[in-house]
This record gives C-alpha cells, sequence and structure tokens, in this order.
C-alpha cells in the first residue's frame, strides 16, 4: 500500500482499492467539470485514465475550472490537468488526447476497454457523438449536462434523463437521444431553474452561439457528483468492464 493511499484503504477496504486500482476510465472534457472530476477519480486510486480536451485555457475560464490561473492563460488544458493527475498519482497510467472530439473520434477513442466514460463536453452534438459511441458499444457513461445559470448546491443530483426537469441541455438533449433511440442515460444535473437573465448571446462566431453566467462552484459539483457515481460503481465490481447495465 503507498503510503498516499492510506485513508482511501481505510473507507474502501484493500479489496475496494484494488477494484479502482484495476479500472480504467475515459474523461472527455477537462474544463470546469472535468477537470474536477479528474482529480477526484485520480485521488480515489483508479489505475488508468484517458483525458481528451482539445482547448487552451482562457482568461474567462478562472472562476471555475481547476486548471485555470493567471499563470496559465493560453496552455492547453489537458497538459495542466495531466500534470496535476500525475503528481497526485505517479503510477497512473495516464493517456492524454489533445483534440476536439469529432463523430468519428467519438466512436475511435471509445472502446470496451474503459470501465466506464466521463462526459464533461458543453457542447450538444459532441456530447450526443460521445454519448451515441458508449451506448452502442455498451460502455456506462454518465454525462453532464447544464450547470451554467444556477446557483443552488441542494438541487444537483444524479438521475436518468428523463427525469430531469428545468435543464434546457437535458430537454434538448433527449430529443436528440430519442431521434437515435436511446432511451436510457445517466446524468448530473440541476432541478433548479436557470437564470434566464444570466444569458448572454453572442454573434455567432463564437462556436458557443450563447452561454449563461456560472459560479465557482457549480460545475465542481457536477464534477465531485459524476465522480462519486464512477468510483463507487468501480468498488462493487471485482473485475474491470463489467458490463451489468447500460444506464
Amino acid at each position: 500500500m503507498a503510503a498516499w493511499t492510506e485513508r482511501a484503504e481505510l473507507l474502501f477496504k484493500k479489496e475496494g482499492l484494488e477494484n479502482l486500482k484495476k479500472a480504467n476510465v475515459l474523461i472527455v472534457g477537462v474544463g470546469g467539470v472535468g477537470s474536477f472530476a479528474a482529480e477526484f477519480i485520480a485521488r480515489a486510486g483508479v489505475g488508468k485514465m484517458t483525458i481528451v480536451d482539445g482547448d487552451v485555457v482562457d482568461i474567462t475560464n478562472i472562476n471555475r475550472q481547476l486548471p485555470a490561473l493567471h499563470s496559465t492563460v493560453g496552455l492547453p488544458k489537458i497538459d495542466i490537468v495531466g500534470n496535476r493527475l500525475l503528481d497526485i498519482n505517479p503510477e497512473l497510467q495516464l493517456t492524454k488526447v489533445k483534440e476536439f472530439l469529432s463523430p468519428e473520434r467519438a466512436f475511435e477513442i471509445v472502446t470496451e476497454d474503459y470501465d466506464y466514460v466521463l462526459d464533461c463536453i458543453d457542447s450538444l452534438t459532441p456530447k450526443l457523438n460521445l454519448i451515441i459511441a458508449a451506448k452502442r458499444k455498451r460502455v456506462k457513461i454518465i454525462s453532464s449536462m447544464g450547470a451554467g445559470g444556477k446557483m443552488e448546491a441542494s438541487k444537483v443530483k444524479v438521475a436518468d434523463i428523463n427525469s430531469t426537469v428545468n435543464c434546457f441541455l437535458a430537454k434538448a438533449m433527449k430529443k436528440k437521444l430519442k431521434a437515435v433511440k436511446i432511451d436510457k442515460l445517466k446524468v448530473v444535473y440541476s432541478s433548479e431553474i436557470q437564470d434566464e437573465t444570466s444569458l448572454k448571446m453572442t454573434d455567432g462566431s463564437n462556436f458557443k452561439k450563447s452561454f449563461y453566467g456560472t459560479n465557482s462552484y457549480m460545475p465542481g459539483l457536477f464534477g465531485l457528483h459524476a465522480a462519486e457515481t464512477v468510483i463507487r460503481y468501480l468498488l462493487k465490481n471485482n473485475e474491470p468492464n463489467t458490463k451489468t447495465s447500460n444506464s
């Protein structure tokens, strides 16, 4: 047992810690939600991880994203997060994929080698492609819905997407999933009504046509819930890559 995992082993027990060490997780998007999820999963002792992100730190990320500092503006998020994860666990088998996820690459990157996929993408089409890839290949996935325009921490929860309320991203995603005959998806979402006065419309030249205001803690809280779901699942599975359900 490594000294840094002592407290985790007391809670997870030796068998649980071994399950985490054998596990293989894919995280797509390491911004506000994904960076925190990746860190929580690394600190839990997961042994193998792939992170995917093609973005660089923007100064507007500083209020909510783990890799975002004044000293890191303009640097690739995946390198900052990756270096941090290896500093947490030098034995982590880490793969970094520095790119934005195209539809074709989603189907290439998602394989049955993964025990869980975390969708932490903030754009609708890439999210959909990743979800389709995971569902078609029967790999478990949890998807982050919209944290923007939200303030109440107690309203964040994990549920099937069909049970979500007051989330515009989830509403749009439900329609897309219905069109491709996917009827179940585990998501992190907030049931709080979005503050529509925090919406900013752009001129369309930005890859995001509009976005909501965000605070420091909601994206991290979404990442925490996603990480908890994955870690608790992995603790209960003696063998990696056990596909008991596709929710």
